[in-house]
């Protein structure tokens, strides 16, 4: 009978081992709930500078101008993670190749300060187009199989990196939004980019939650295209970003295509100003356009202008503007059978500044913005990290040093 009962504990500790193992594959094993990108470069030292340690170390270069208690006052406004960007850019270079160890091992340490401070990161592998000094950019990782095998290996090196790292702290992005597939050919190349990306980082860190997107600039109706059956893994959050509506996050941005850099002045929503105002500050905006713009592109853009304000000229009509895309990626989810919690937005945020453009976004849009994609996030379920600490969009630094108003972050430590 001893036997017996003994050999029916040892069964029963085997299922319940099954049990438990079977359970922790169905989730990934990094969670977060609210969270703020970090900033990429805050100089932006160009390439020729990448060979001096004292240029480029520590890295990221954020680590040159914030201390652990920056980092825990984050914690203390109720952020619970930190994305951190990481310019793949330098461990391509040839500049960096005696300086490749230390450039690893500033990441870790970067990561390891953050976990110090009370908050888990995630390790965005996070590129930007070449240009001036930079010759390796996005477009070169993508447009040659040579590059883009070194930027595999790349990610191999930092998954070995941050192996060692607490799973339940630490979690690694293997590309920030693919700008690959967004042609009218129809293109479907990232899938398997992605999963070449996805096995070097499993096979350097078995343990370590990856962090997956769709293509095109990680739009939500790309999330919807990829299939995640073809990842053999249930460690894996999926992201998604959003900037809408574009024509309010993103106005005098100089970078953001040949519209948007006309466009300043627009509140937030549009109905936050009389008509009259409203009507005034377009009427700015068309005679910019008219003025400055090419000819042959002006009846375009104005055209384009009217009907951008048409589709978001009411409060319904907004709220089934910025309501889409979640609505997209939780459809996508169900269909697929991801939970809420594996999804994250990845990046949202409306810009402040432009660097060099006289014209400041109201505070107070800006964090009726933050306030309205929070909430749709988390009805959904989805945890979201805001685009970002500094520069542009920056809602704890602005540029040269000046500190942004304190709405936003207000915002975000009034949170239930």
């Amino acid at each position: 009978m001893a036997l017996l009962t003994a050999m029916i504990k040892t069964l029963m500790a085997l299922v319940l081992a099954l049990a438990a193992s079977t359970l922790s594959c169905e989730a990934a094993t990094f969670s977060m709930k609210r969270g703020l990108n970090l900033d990429q470069w805050v100089t932006w030292p160009g390439e020729d500078q990448w060979g001096d340690a004292n240029a480029i170390l520590p890295f990221p270069e954020w680590r040159k101008f914030l201390e652990e208690a920056d980092l825990e006052a984050l914690k203390d406004a109720g952020f619970d993670f930190l994305r951190m960007p990481v310019d793949p850019s330098p461990f391509l270079s040839d500049k960096t190749t005696g300086l490749r160890d230390q450039l690893y091992a500033s990441v870790l340490d970067s990561a390891r300060m953050i976990n110090r401070a009370g908050l888990k990161v995630i390790v965005d592998m996070h590129l930007i187009p070449a240009g001036g000094s930079r010759t390796i950019g996005m477009g070169e990782v993508m447009d040659d199989p040579a590059t883009f095998g070194r930027y595999v290996e790349m990610v191999r090196g930092m998954a070995r990196t941050l192996a060692g790292e607490d799973p339940e702290k630490v979690a690694l992005e293997p590309m920030n939004e693919p700008i690959v597939d967004c042609d009218s050919d129809g293109t479907n190349l990232w899938p398997d980019r992605q999963r070449k990306l996805f096995a070097a980082a499993r096979a350097s860190a078995t343990k370590l939650t990856l962090v997956l997107t769709g293509a095109c600039y990680s739009a939500a109706s790309s999330l919807e295209k990829i299939d995640p059956r073809a990842i053999p893994d249930d460690n894996v959050i999926w992201t998604f970003h959003s900037y809408d509506p574009f024509l309010l996050t993103h106005q005098g941005a100089t970078w953001a295509g040949d519209f948007i850099p006309y466009v300043t002045g627009l509140p937030y929503p549009l109905t936050a100003v009389p008509n009259a105002q409203l009507d005034v500050t377009l009427d700015t905006i068309r005679a910019r356009i008219k003025a400055e713009a090419p000819w042959a592109r002006q009846s375009g853009l104005l055209a384009y202008l009217d009907e951008q304000v048409a589709s978001m000229d009411s409060a319904d009509k907004l709220l089934g503007l910025m309501d889409a895309p979640f609505k997209a990626v939780e459809a996508w989810a169900k269909v697929n059978g991801i939970k809420p919690e594996d999804i994250t937005l990845g990046e949202f945020g409306m810009i402040r500044q432009e660097y060099g453009n006289a014209h400041v976004m109201p505070a107070r849009y800006r964090a009726a913005y933050v306030r309205d994609m929070i909430a749709r996030a988390e009805a959904h379920g989805f945890s979201w990290s805001l685009w970002s600490y500094g520069g542009a969009f920056g809602v704890v630094d602005a540029f040269n040093g000046d500190k942004a108003e304190p709405d936003v972050m207000d915002a975000i430590r009034r949170l239930p």
